[in-house]
């Protein structure tokens, strides 16, 4: 998640990057621009779990009393305050991004298959220190929010582009996260849940603002500057004989022992010195290995566009992915019953359901990973128990997509 190796150039290498702040002051700061309003924080919900999850026996789940306890008293520490919360969940995996989620998992059962191993040369289980979420976790913590009477969101695209740009639509006070992409964004300032000192509101706001001061860029770059690092979308290898050449060329005037940093300050100030102008990322585009989808970098720096907003690198004529996608919905519905597809887009928006509804726009829904043992031969992986019954919602979903509509009797209740 987010720009490779910006985190930790933040915090290291960038005076003033790292602010610490009190949330409670930025919402009353708030409230005097905006007199009569309501602070509101969006909270990325997905990157928050492990900080909220606190149990010592966290392999094999369970603890809800203790989980929702803990839940209700974050909450309430806000609203205290004067502070409303919005959690906002991933919907979906984009098709851009799926090569990085693939690397994302198969990484994370490497991660998985060393708990394993502690615990049968333990016979216990580890210390946080291998922490890995709990299944299920994302959707119990959706309905335990619910049920503590809070806004919930399931995203339609990608969930760090939906908050910023729910954020900046709502004039909210900021975001709570954990993900350098909320720096990229030109949005509302952006809160770290990791420093966050729940007893005093006391946090650290992540100020890109003089991030772009000290590399010598404005917030307009800050895309193309993330996509020339490496992103989920841009992978990191795309543009690596780039920044190579770059800290070739800068090594004469400035050299440290950390090559990351260096790399990061080499491409800032490649950014700077040349026109900001479309013609500009062409050149960049001719440094793309061979057999690259030459048009990566402009759908990279798109996808930091919130609504209304432009760049100066891409093209005037260029056609964004986001219009690409509506004109292919177009030509591939799925449910023919919009009525019904308009239910599941409610319900999945609300954080009711959101299989039913990726099912019926996209025909596909992803399986994250699960604490299980892919090494005991003996029991089968979860994702083989459970096929005969995805099969099933499957069939009923999607051949009643060839007929007259989609089945109904799985939209009525959000438990379905």
């Amino acid at each position: 998640m987010g720009v490779k190796g910006l985190y930790t150039f933040v915090i290291t290498a960038c005076p003033d990057g790292c602010l610490m702040i009190n949330l409670k002051d930025v919402a009353e700061n708030h409230c005097r621009t905006y007199p009569g309003s309501v602070p509101v924080l969006v909270v990325d919900a997905m990157s928050c779990l492990r900080h909220w999850y606190t149990p010592e026996s966290w392999v094999c789940g369970g603890q809800w009393r203790e989980y929702r306890s803990y839940l209700d008293s974050f909450i309430n520490r806000f609203t205290t305050a004067g502070i409303k919360l919005v959690f906002c969940f991933d919907g979906l995996v984009e098709q851009k991004k799926r090569n990085e989620w693939v690397k994302r998992r198969l990484r994370n059962n490497k991660e998985i298959a060393k708990i394993f191993e502690f615990i049968k040369a333990n016979k216990q289980q580890p210390g946080r220190g291998m922490f890995f979420i709990p299944s299920g976790l994302a959707t119990f913590t959706r309905f335990a929010l619910k049920t503590l009477g809070q806004e919930t969101i399931c995203s339609l695209q990608e969930a760090d582009y939906e908050i910023a740009t729910y954020a900046q639509k709502n004039n909210c006070m900021g975001i709570l996260g954990e993900d350098t992409d909320y720096l990229i964004y030109d949005t509302v300032p952006y809160f770290s849940i990791s420093k966050l000192h729940l007893d005093s509101l006391e946090t650290v706001m992540y100020s890109r603002q003089n991030l772009c001061h000290w590399l010598g860029l404005s917030v307009p770059d800050l895309p193309l500057f993330a996509c020339l690092l490496g992103t989920d979308t841009v992978p990191e290898r795309a543009m690596e004989g780039f920044r190579n050449q770059c800290l070739s060329s800068c090594r004469a005037k400035r050299q440290s022992c950390d090559k990351k940093a260096d790399a990061i300050i080499a491409v800032a100030n490649y950014i700077s010195t040349i026109p900001h102008v479309c013609e500009s990322l062409m050149d960049l585009e001719k440094m793309l290995p061979l057999g690259s989808d030459k048009l990566i970098l402009r759908k990279g720096i798109e996808s930091y566009l919130l609504p209304e907003q432009h760049s100066p690198w891409l093209p005037c004529d260029f056609k964004s992915t986001l219009q690409l996608a509506e004109e292919q919905k177009k030509d591939f519905l799925i449910c023919l019953d919009q009525e019904i597809f308009q239910i599941a887009k409610e319900q999945h928006i609300r954080a009711e359901n959101h299989m039913i509804y990726n099912i019926l726009s996209r025909a596909e829904v992803e399986c994250s990973n699960t604490l299980e043992d892919e090494y005991d031969t003996s029991l089968p992986g979860q994702a083989l128990i459970y096929c005969p019954a995805r099969q099933h919602i499957y069939s009923i979903l999607l051949e009643s997509a060839k007929g007259k509509g989609c089945n109904r009797n799985l939209l009525l209740s959000p438990q379905s």
